[in-house]
């Protein structure tokens, strides 16, 4: 089994599925980013479906949006699209996967939460097996160089801090 989440070979399945999923957020940010999208609409919908016999929506989320979200539209406009533009293209190029398969799982919970089904399951179940596969879909990518590099940064930087501190215990009596 963990052959089948890092295995080199098989990493080239992980990369078309994130790529896959990758190509799925940018088409949709680039239409809303690009196409004049207003949440306002879908907000009002979303708080309505809070109630009746059998609400949709939980109560919490409805009050949330209704008292966050709605007032800062324009704000939410914006995050959303771009958001989904970043989560794309971070996906196709394998760049900072994790976080953007973070925020898209972030994101389609919270299209789940406020009632809209359509294929944010489907797109929520990639991200997560992506997620426990993270090493085989991050191996064909920028990740692949950028991770150890990061890494290297950060390990060169504790060393430098270490070597610069003095020992403020040196010439102490034990």
């Amino acid at each position: 089994m963990k052959k089948l989440f890092d295995e080199r070979v098989i990493g080239i399945l992980w990369a078309v599925l994130r790529i896959w999923l990758g190509v799925q957020w940018l088409q949709a940010g680039w239409h809303k980013a690009f196409g004049g999208f207003d949440a306002t609409g879908f907000l009002h919908g979303a708080i309505a479906k809070a109630g009746g016999e059998a609400p949709i929506v939980q109560g919490w989320y409805a009050a949330f949006l209704e008292n966050v979200a709605l007032p800062n539209v324009k704000l939410f406009n914006v995050m959303i699209a771009w958001g989904e533009v970043l989560v794309g293209i971070g996906l196709i190029l394998g760049a900072l996967t994790i976080p953007a398969l973070i925020a898209a799982g972030i994101m389609n919970l919270n299209f789940l939460w406020a009632g809209t089904i359509a294929t944010n399951p489907t797109l929520l179940v990639t991200a997560f097996v992506l997620l426990i596969a993270w090493k085989g879909a991050t191996y064909w990518g920028v990740d692949r160089f950028l991770i150890p590099t990061v890494k290297k940064a950060i390990q060169n930087r504790n060393q430098h801090k270490m070597t610069k501190t003095p020992n403020v215990h040196a010439g102490q009596n034990a």
